[in-house]
């Protein structure tokens, strides 16, 4: 079972929204430190702030997201004088992958994790954009992993996962929200991401938090993943994986 305090396992948490007013996140600089307080006493000693850039929807560029991430060193720094127990921060983004989004992943607009060679990727819930797999080639060809956030709560992927075949032969790594392993999603989404898990199909697990009354979900979740795949396999989704991730630099380009 996962202490309480368990900060010492050193996870690296790849997808969280603890920025302050800039998606559907925390709405303050206050709630965002009050959850990466939360995520740390989950056992993440990394934390990496992934904002939504999503035109339509989160109208947000690497500029404003860096403008926005700058904006709680300050608050970040006085909560350290105070005494709080925080992660090491990082920025990165939640991508939507449309044609103004791709066109920045593939143009060094957008804002890959801190190695530069991988990227949190989003889709549209509902159905998979055409020559999908296609894309995940050309952002491999630019020297882009991506990692696709939550596969577990995509409709296609509900009624059969081998659609994820092309995507993952195309370069992709499956990131685990792990709060669907305890149902924050709904019996279906909970049914396939367990699937996954069962097919060691993911390369690594998140929290996705968004606000702090979902740090007690984390510390469920952290516990279901260890009963389901050990804590070996635990280790190694929320820690060893995360951490190669959070570092992979750009391959040389093909000539």
């Amino acid at each position: 079972m996962l202490d309480r305090v368990g900060s010492m396992r050193g996870f690296v948490d790849l997808h969280s929204h603890w920025i302050a007013s800039i998606d559907d996140g925390a709405r303050s600089p206050e709630e965002g430190i009050a959850l990466l307080r939360g995520l740390h006493a989950a056992g993440f000693s990394t934390v990496v702030a992934t904002p939504h850039m999503r035109p339509g929807m989160f109208d947000n560029d690497r500029v404003a997201l860096t403008r926005a991430f700058d904006a709680m060193a300050e608050p970040l720094a006085e909560a350290r004088a105070q005494g709080a127990v925080l992660p090491d921060v990082h920025l990165a983004s939640e991508h939507f992958l449309d044609d103004t989004v791709f066109h920045r992943l593939t143009h060094g607009e957008a804002l890959p994790y801190p190695g530069g060679g991988a990227a949190l990727v989003e889709l549209p819930t509902e159905t998979f954009p055409v020559r999908l797999a296609h894309r995940f080639v050309d952002l491999s060809r630019a020297s882009i992993v991506p990692v696709l956030a939550h596969p577990e709560r995509y409709r296609p992927v509900w009624t059969d996962d081998t659609c994820l075949d092309p995507l993952i032969d195309a370069g992709a790594h499956l990131l685990l929200d792990v709060c669907a392993l305890v149902g924050k999603y709904g019996q279906t989404a909970q049914r396939a991401a367990e699937k996954l898990l069962e097919e060691d199909a993911y390369e690594a697990a998140c929290s996705d938090a968004h606000r702090l009354k979902d740090v007690d979900v984390v510390h469920a979740a952290i516990a279901r993943l260890e009963s389901l795949a050990g804590k070996d396999e635990t280790e190694r989704l929320l820690g060893h994986a995360p951490r190669r991730l959070l570092t992979l630099r750009p391959t040389a380009k093909p000539v």
